[in-house]
């Protein structure tokens, strides 16, 4: 029997064993996921083979990257038919054809910036593109930043500095856009998104939410956004229930549309471990990529092989 989550006009059946991979390889986990314009979905591993791609159909259809990226870490789809790539273990972000040609790379491989220095980049994060094709990235975990470039790769400016201050950050882990310009800031660790507009000055935040991990826009006319959430990090609250891991839609203004998900983490369908990227469809179904391996980790040793890859099909 067909398991579903969610209610009303956010009703989603959950596709189970999507995405079948060629005999011996495995995922890992999925940092990030996207989706091209014919449907084809992208995921960014953390396994032996970086980009692995697929069909809607869950078929496979090729794989490039190896010996590229260290560590996988975020998608953006670009409107040319490319795809940019965060790895954060390399502190650099790559603009990529869909076939994995390189069309440049921002930051330096393999050379960090100064913790906390405030320049471009130490363990960057996401990227989120504008309306005109600027480029944003969110940096990271040994920045507190949000840098700003044109879209051939010039940095134009930067915002931000450790703290929880409107402005500020404490992990800034994702960024998307919407069809206006405004940014939308996944400030993790302080259990909030900050929202600003195109020059960095701030809007608003929103804080009914529990360790924002996971951003997707979507790009209708009063675009939703779509929300990872992680559980409980800290020994003492762990096994809280309630917190997350869950997925959560708001409107544009904050309000809570629907969470999915359990009050408590699990691999069963319905339930999630640590959902880590988002993209949707053309028929609005949704991809989670989750970092089950890491998190996993915290607790087990070693850890096993957990799932890290789920879609949900649009029911309603």
């Amino acid at each position: 029997m067909a398991v579903t989550v969610g209610s009303g006009q956010f009703t989603y059946e959950v596709a189970e064993g999507w995405g079948k991979l060629p005999d011996g390889w495995t995922l890992k986990e999925v940092a990030a996921v996207g989706v091209d314009r014919r449907d084809q979905v992208y995921l960014f591993t953390r396994g032996e083979h970086p980009v692995i791609v697929f069909d809607r159909e869950g078929n496979f259809l090729r794989s490039w990257g190896e010996g590229v990226f260290k560590r996988a870490h975020g998608v953006t789809m670009g409107p040319d038919d490319t795809i940019y790539l965060t790895d954060d273990g390399d502190h650099t972000v790559r603009k990529c054809t869909l076939d994995g040609k390189i069309v440049f790379t921002l930051g330096i491989p393999g050379k960090p910036a100064p913790y906390q220095g405030g320049e471009p980049f130490n363990r960057c994060t996401h990227v989120a593109l504008s309306p005109k094709n600027e480029i944003y990235v969110s940096d990271g975990y040994g920045n507190s930043r949000v840098h700003k470039y044109s879209p051939d790769g010039k940095l134009l400016f930067s915002w931000g500095e450790p703290g929880t201050d409107p402005g500020q950050f404490n992990i800034v882990h994702n960024i998307v856009s919407d069809r206006d310009g405004y940014l939308y800031v996944a400030d993790r660790e302080n259990h909030r998104i900050q929202v600003f507009d195109g020059n960095g000055k701030f809007i608003d935040q929103w804080h009914n939410m529990h360790r924002p991990c996971a951003l997707y826009m979507d790009s209708g006319r009063e675009p939703l956004c779509y929300l990872g959430e992680l559980g409980p990090s800290m020994a003492v609250n762990k096994d809280c229930p309630n917190l997350g891991p869950r997925l959560s839609i708001l409107s544009k203004q904050g309000k809570i549309l629907a969470r999915l998900g359990d009050i408590r983490p699990g691999e069963a369908p319905g339930q999630f471990i640590a959902p880590h990227g988002l993209a949707l469809d053309s028929r609005g179904d949704l991809y989670v990529g989750e970092v089950s391996w890491t998190i996993a980790g915290q607790h087990l040793k070693p850890p096993r092989e957990m799932r890290s890859l789920q879609k949900l099909i649009k029911r309603s």
